[in-house]
């Protein structure tokens, strides 16, 4: 017994190793999806802002200390124009704003009511809101002296002065942001998830085709089981998806550097649980395909889809919220999830359900592929 399952699990490994696509999907692709995610994500962390400043309010400090206040706004770049080239220096993309302190600024300071400063952009919030909450918060700080002033000027810059020259100090620590690691790991995986599906299908499918050209037929001659033979098979998926996901894990973080958050040896472990449910769910395909063309006709019906909507290919916040609840039913969703919680800073103990739903989707997977070759006519099918 054990004999016949060594040979046929040789006989396996060959038969995939001859087919070119095979080696494509196990170790070429998620390469690529490797490559694909840093050049979606690249530059991503942290960006300059160049500003533009157009300053009608002349030699008024209160102005100057607002300009000098926006200039030294961390990854802020900014410098003097003149209104007259603000447009065409935002349209050439020269600048990513320009700010206009309109005249009487500094007297509407003082009197608790400020002109607004205008902000000009054609890239949006994403670049004008960075800069709108600090100036909001700063002059609507400084303006608060005014209302207490009640307009009186000498009050006003009593006021200031004593602001200006507070010994309060306030420390800050600059930390790394790994955002765009944990972003580019997270699209890498649901590549991988992808390409992992479709590698245990094709894989699962060798069975079709040994069935096609008579192959399984003759080796049930033999004293070989079709036990034997659907389990085999099984073993070489699991050991060629293990390899796949060691192969993009050590390219991922040796040749592209990217930091996923995660110890390897853990997203190595769940990796390796979720292709438990990959080969479960090749062997549920192939047990309800006919042909090797009905697997795969199957195969791109229900991975494409269930992967976009479990957040593989692009993140789950984007979709609306009523299709984001179908997610909960699909696997994937539940590996990506696992990963998320970890790279907060959750230990394995909190990401125990998750772990439980895997095995569960595992396990009902097999159940279902085992019942329909079971319940399969043909006698001399699989099982």
């Amino acid at each position: 017994m054990l004999k016949d399952m060594l040979w046929l699990i040789r006989k396996t490994i060959l038969t995939s190793l001859k087919d070119y696509k095979n080696l494509l999907l196990v170790i070429a692709l998620p390469i690529v999806g490797i490559l694909l995610s840093t050049l979606i994500y690249k530059g991503s962390g942290d960006t300059s802002v160049t500003l533009g400043i157009v300053n009608h309010d002349f030699e008024q400090k209160v102005t100057q200390d607002t300009i000098d206040f926006v200039a030294q706004l961390e990854h802020t770049e900014a410098s003097f124009i003149r209104e007259s080239e603000a447009d065409d220096l935002v349209v050439s993309g020269e600048l990513d704003a320009v700010l206009i302190f309109p005249e009487g600024f500094a007297k509407g300071v003082i009197q608790g009511t400020p002109e607004p400063v205008r902000i000009e952009s054609i890239k949006g919030a994403q670049v004008t809101g960075y800069v709108k909450s600090y100036l909001n918060a700063y002059v609507q700080n400084i303006s608060s002296m005014g209302v207490i002033a009640g307009g009186d000027a000498a009050a006003f810059n009593e006021l200031y002065s004593g602001y200006r020259s507070s010994t309060f100090q306030l420390s800050t620590t600059m930390v790394a942001d790994q955002s765009a690691n944990h972003d580019m790991t997270n699209r890498t995986i649901g590549y991988l998830v992808v390409f992992m599906l479709f590698s245990a299908v094709n894989l699962s499918a060798l069975t079709i085709r040994d069935r096609e050209n008579r192959t399984y037929y003759r080796l049930l001659s033999s004293p070989i089981t079709a036990r034997s033979y659907v389990f085999s098979n099984a073993i070489v998926n699991i050991v060629l998806m293990m390899i796949q996901i060691a192969a993009t894990l050590f390219v991922m973080t040796r040749f592209f550097h990217i930091e996923p958050g995660i110890p390897l040896w853990q997203m190595f472990l769940i990796l390796s649980l979720f292709a438990l449910v990959a080969v479960s769910l090749s062997q549920v395909i192939v047990a309800f395909s006919d042909s090797t063309m009905m697997a795969n006709g199957i195969q791109t019906m229900v991975i494409m889809p269930t992967s976009l909507l479990a957040g593989c290919v692009f993140p789950l916040s984007v979709m609306p919220e009523a299709i984001q609840r179908i997610a909960d039913f699909l696997p994937q969703y539940w590996l990506l999830d696992t990963f998320g919680k970890l790279q907060q800073g959750s230990g394995l103990n909190d990401v125990i359900l998750n772990v439980a739903i895997l095995l569960a989707f595992a396990l009902a997977l097999s159940l279902i592929a085992t019942y329909k070759f079971g319940r399969n006519r043909d006698t001399r099918s699989y099982v």
